[in-house]
Order: structure tokens, then sequence, then C-alpha cells
């Protein structure tokens, strides 16, 4: 994280902005400007710098102490209530020691030692009656975080190729999708991606843009508790047999998770009508885009994903709606984060606010033999998804580049769809592996390698790139 002291030292305390004296233990009135900033607009505290900008420092032998104890104490509720972790920094400047703290705004109303502050241009204060806390609480509902402006994010910031890559996506997904005709700043517009915020009077791409699309180490500046462990824990119950830790943009963490749950859990064969579908996809690319785009990003809470032997379960910080368990027959769609959801909705990657709960509860008793699905909705958002005896055991698919398959192709799957069904499997994923297509459709890789042949030849596919890093593209007629 860039820190500017001298541009903080110059703005001088305010609405976002606070100066301490602490020679050696955290002021005993820290945490009342922490609550303050978190249930307003977040701010920066420095430690160690009087109100009138005199630098006086802190004791570097007390240092690492005082910043362990504010961890410590962030995540006490008796102390802060939610807890949230926070970030500090110790930083020698005219050859001082100061400590900076980074207070994000809060999606959630907090209390310090049971009492409820806010934040003004004087400093903090208590909310006494309950009107106005209900007022703040009114607030805080009305407040969409992924609408946060980052004026200094450019699309340099960008994983390069992915903001293309997502595009090709929804076009095939759907040829005809108005976005399909815009530039590229026209479609950030469009998709609330780059917004002005008129009250503060800032201009730039937005947090969920930055979530989207941006490069590692830039999220990790702007949220550095981000991340999402996806963990196996079928024999080592205290720890882990296998894990996945994921801090990535959305797009390549939702590719990342379901190849974690295809690693681990089978498919089994099902038909809906006369058409085949994967019961396994259907559930989980529901649960994994439900982890990823109704989180509460500015709430440090930690996101997971867990393979047990009896369920899969999943927990990510929430800014619950109502409370309780959700039932399709009276769930009432409430988007969280609404630019994420239409993002990955127009990429195939999720169904409609609803559709996409009672797709799990339906499919879930036809994977597992057990319909008893668990969707909580609380401060933490909990999932839980049942595994029985009745998912087949799996096989795991060896993918690799070295796989030299010399069979002579004894598949008795003669289903002349096999080429439409290998188009399915490009469409929601185009960087899809021959071994991966193989695996799905239970034939050899070479019945692949011939069907794909003759897609290309039919004019029906192109392979874009070389086997690694490239993609797939599905050509509409044989003039693309």
């Amino acid at each position: 994280m860039n820190i500017n002291i001298p541009q903080i030292l110059a703005k001088g305390e305010g609405v976002s902005v606070e100066f301490k004296k602490a020679r050696n233990k955290l002021p005993e009135s820290l945490f009342e400007t922490i609550c303050a900033f978190l249930n307003r607009n977040g701010g920066v505290v420095l430690l160690g710098v009087t109100d009138d900008k005199k630098i006086e420092g802190i004791d570097p032998e007390a240092a690492n102490a005082m910043i362990k104890n504010l961890v410590n104490l962030s995540n006490n509720t008796q102390q802060l209530a939610p807890s949230f972790l926070l970030e500090s920094t110790k930083i020698e400047y005219e050859n001082r020691l100061i400590i900076h703290i980074f207070v994000p705004a809060s999606s959630q109303v907090h209390r310090c030692r049971g009492k409820v502050y806010d934040r003004s241009a004087d400093g903090d204060f208590e909310l006494k009656s309950d009107e106005q806390i209900k007022q703040l609480y009114v607030r805080k509902n009305a407040l969409y975080t992924e609408n946060t402006v980052y004026p200094y994010l450019y699309e340099t910031d960008f994983v390069p190729g992915l903001v293309e890559r997502v595009r090709r996506i929804i076009k095939i997904n759907r040829a005809d999708h108005p976005w399909n005709e815009l530039s590229d700043k026209e479609f950030f517009l469009t998709t609330g991606l780059y917004r002005r915020d008129l009250a503060a009077g800032t201009e730039g791409f937005t947090l969920a843009a930055l979530l989207l699309f941006g490069k590692d180490e830039m999220i990790q500046s702007a949220i550095p508790h981000y991340k999402v462990d996806a963990l196996l824990r079928k024999v080592d119950l205290d720890r882990y047999d296998d894990r996945e830790n994921i801090r990535c943009n959305l797009i390549e963490a939702y590719d990342k998770l379901m190849a974690f749950i295809a690693k681990h859990l089978s498919d089994k064969f099902y038909l809906e009508g006369d058409q085949r579908i994967s019961l396994r996809d259907k559930i989980f690319r529901e649960i994994v885009a439900n982890m990823l785009i109704h989180r509460e990003y500015m709430n440090a809470y930690p996101t997971s994903l867990v393979i047990y032997n009896d369920r899969v379960e999943t927990k990510n910080a929430n800014k619950p709606h109502l409370y309780g368990q959700l039932f399709p027959e009276s769930f009432e769609p409430f988007p969280k984060n609404p630019h994420l959801a239409q993002i990955f909705t127009q990429m195939g990657r999720s169904e409609e606010l609803g559709t996409g709960l009672r797709n799990v509860y339906k499919y879930s008793k036809e994977y597992s033999g057990n319909g008893d699905v668990e969707f909580l909705e609380e401060d933490v958002f909990i999932t839980k998804v049942p595994l029985t005896a009745n998912v087949p055991l799996y096989v795991p698919i060896i993918d690799t580049d070295n796989d030299t398959d010399n069979d002579t192709d004894n598949d008795t799957d003669n289903d002349t769809d096999r080429g439409q069904r290998i188009l399915n499997l490009i469409k929601k994923d185009e960087t899809i592996t021959v071994n991966k297509l193989a695996g799905n459709l239970k034939v050899s890789k070479s019945t692949i390698l011939r069907e794909i042949k003759e897609l290309k030849e039919n004019g029906k596919l192109k392979r874009i790139g070389k086997e690694k890093g490239g993609y797939w593209q599905i050509k509409e007629n044989r003039d693309d």
C-alpha cells in the first residue's frame, strides 16, 4: 500500500483523518475512532502525531507490541462488534517512528464497548437515540460497497486480455447481446464498473471492476484481507488433505474453484429429458458463483469452500437482508453486489437471482440422494450441500500435455450429438483441455481429437493460440 504521510498531514484531521499521541501503548480512545470510521466512510489514524500535526513518534521498542495488541483487540467483540481485522504499518518519518492504521468503510454497523460511534469533521460522536442508530442502519443497508470508486485504478492494472476474454464469453453465451457492439469504455460505463461518485466528487473504476479484472497485487493493495480457501478434509479433518489458496480476480478464482471441485468430486450419469447434463456442474457452479458475487468484500472474514466426507460447506462474509434458512418457495431475491452478479450471469456462470437457489435444491437430491441443502443467511453466509454414498467414487483424470494416448479408440459411445456436447463444454470453458473433454464425456482422447478435427473441418470450431495459453473459438459460420 502506497502511504503518503505528507499528504495526510497536509489534509489535517477531519472526517477521514485522525492523529493520536501514543508513546508506548494504544490510546484509550483509539477504538472509538476506529468504530466511527467503520460506521462512516473509513479513514486513516496516525499514531505518534499530535492534533496540531507535530511528529512526536512512538517508542520503537513498543511498536511491535502495539501492532499485535491492535490486531487482538480488533478481533475482540468485547472491544469492537462485529470484529474487523485491521491493517497497520510502521513508518519512519522525520527520524521518528509512527504507526499508520487504515480503516475501511464497513457495510455493517459497529459498536465499541457497546456504544455506536459516528464521525464528523469535528471528530467522533456517540449515537444515543434509537432514531440516529436506525438511520445509520438505513444508510448502511443502502450501501453497495462494490461501487467504491478508485480514481487511481487504470486499465493497465487489469490482467492483460481478461476483459476481452469476458466479453468473448458473453458473446458466445448470447450472440445478440446488446453489450457486444459497445467499445470497452462504453462497456465499463454500461455495466457500472466505471462510475462517478457525486457525493464524494470522485470518478473512476469501481471495486467491482478491480475484483473482476485486477492483477493480484492491485487487489491485495486495495483489500489485503481478500482470499478464498478451498480445502479437502476427508482424512485429515484437523488440517486438510489438499488445499488451494486463491487470491486472484474473481474470473480466474471461479475457474480455480470449479477445477478444485472437479478434482475431488465425481459426476454421475443423468438425463434431463433426452439430454445429458452434469449434476455436479449444475449444483456447484451456483455454489461457487454465490460465494464470489454475494460476498461482502469490505469485511475481512475469510471465504472458504471445504469438501468433507458428508458435505461441501462454504462460508463467506455477508450483509444479510433476512436471517435464517432460505427456501426456494419463500426466497425473495436481494442483490448483494448487483454489478458482479450481472457479469457472472451474462457469462452464463450463474443464474438470475433465485433460480440458482432452486437449481441447487432441485439437483442435490439427484446427485447425492439427499436433498437436505442448507442456505443460512446470517452475518456469515453458510451453504451446505450433502454428500452420500450415492455420489460415485472419483476416478482422477490425468490432465497432462505429455499424454501419449495411442489407443485405437475402442469407445462404444456412438452418440451422434457428441460434437454438440463438446461445443457446449467449450461454451462453459473456452480453455478446457482435450483430456478434460475426454473425462467429461467418458471417452478416450483419440475420440475427442477425431471429433474436434471434424468440427474444425465443418467450420464450427477454431483453435486460437497454442495448446498452452490458447483457447477455443466457436465459429458461427465458415466465413468467421
